[in-house]
């Protein structure tokens, strides 16, 4: 049997959501990481009308810490863990009708360029306690470098799936054909380069986001100083000449930068709870326009802007730093 993974909308039973320990990482701005962090799995958790939140501590201290943050539904899973970048580094569960199963993927830190014990182990560690079988995957994805709309349609970006190194002795249909056993791929759209900035090598969870069966959201640029306009309009021309799915304007926060340096800030880093939309928001002008329109986008959800300007010092942002468990 042929197994699929979920588009993000479909209900979850649970999210996995990591959280900040490793001081050196956050550039001496972790308690404002573990704040954004917190204030996101709230939100998600959102009073008990959400999903489970399971928010995943290194040890006993972080978990003192965490629940001096979070509310008193939040779950609280101590695992060690290295980063906090569960999309990336947990397992992404594919389904068939009842069948679940937690495919774990090799992880390469990004090929090789954040080193932290703990990561290789936390995606067989979560699959495994929330009862599900594990299939290790012989080869490297991140859930960041995919998104899916559930009908076996996915997009990703050349720049991510394609570097050398990742997974250097496969061609481009070596990787669908592996995404088609994987997760149920059957249709792939390339996209061309990630975000200037982006630490992953161009996940796609920053540049383009499925909003619903066939219909894929884009930025537009905001303004002349955009740093990502290029890379925008390359996404909009692919999806074009790609043919058959509908193409949502989103607003691009624009220029963020960090202590001087261009952040890979984006508002398609949002993540589809079972009641709300949670939106990365960094201060900037079009902040409040993307929650809108994100909400208009999920009329049975309630969008929520979160600022994010606290995680977006360790190179990610909300839906970076979470996975979700498919119902």
């Amino acid at each position: 049997m042929s197994l699929t993974m979920p588009a993000e909308w479909a209900p979850h039973e649970a999210v996995w959501i990591g959280f900040p320990h490793l001081a050196e990482e956050w550039a001496g701005r972790i308690d404002t990481a573990r704040r954004d962090i917190a204030a996101f799995a709230n939100a998600v958790h959102d009073g008990g009308r959400g999903e489970e939140v399971r928010l995943v501590v290194n040890d006993e201290q972080q978990a003192e810490i965490a629940a001096s943050l979070v509310e008193s539904g939040v779950r609280i899973v101590v695992q060690p863990l290295g980063d906090i970048w569960l999309r990336d580094t947990g397992p992404i569960v594919a389904g068939a009708g009842t069948i679940r199963r937690a495919r774990n993927f090799r992880f390469n830190w990004w090929g090789e360029k954040f080193v932290m014990p703990g990561d290789l182990e936390i995606g067989a560690a979560l699959g495994a306690a929330s009862g599900l079988p594990v299939d290790e995957q012989d080869w490297v994805l991140e859930g960041g470098g995919i998104d899916v709309d559930g009908t076996g349609l996915a997009v990703t970006t050349e720049e991510c799936l394609l570097h050398p190194n990742r997974n250097p002795s496969l061609t481009r249909e070596d990787i669908a054909v592996r995404l088609h056993q994987s997760l149920g791929v059957e249709r792939l759209l390339w996209l061309g380069k990630g975000l200037f900035g982006d630490h992953t090598d161009g996940h796609v969870d920053n540049l383009a986001r499925f909003v619903g069966e066939g219909r894929l959201a884009i930025p537009v640029a905001a303004g002349g100083d955009d740093p990502n306009a290029a890379v925008y309009a390359d996404a909009r021309a692919r999806t074009e000449a790609f043919g058959g799915i509908e193409i949502v304007d989103l607003p691009s926060p624009g220029r963020v930068e960090l202590d001087g340096e261009i952040a890979a800030a984006s508002y398609m880093n949002f993540y589809i709870g079972n009641s709300v939309v949670v939106v990365p928001t960094y201060g900037s002008a079009n902040d409040a326009a993307a929650v809108d329109a994100l909400a208009a986008l999920f009329p049975d959800r309630r969008a929520v802007g979160i600022d994010a300007r606290g995680i977006i010092v360790g190179g990610g942002s909300f839906h970076c730093s979470s996975q979700q468990l498919p119902a």
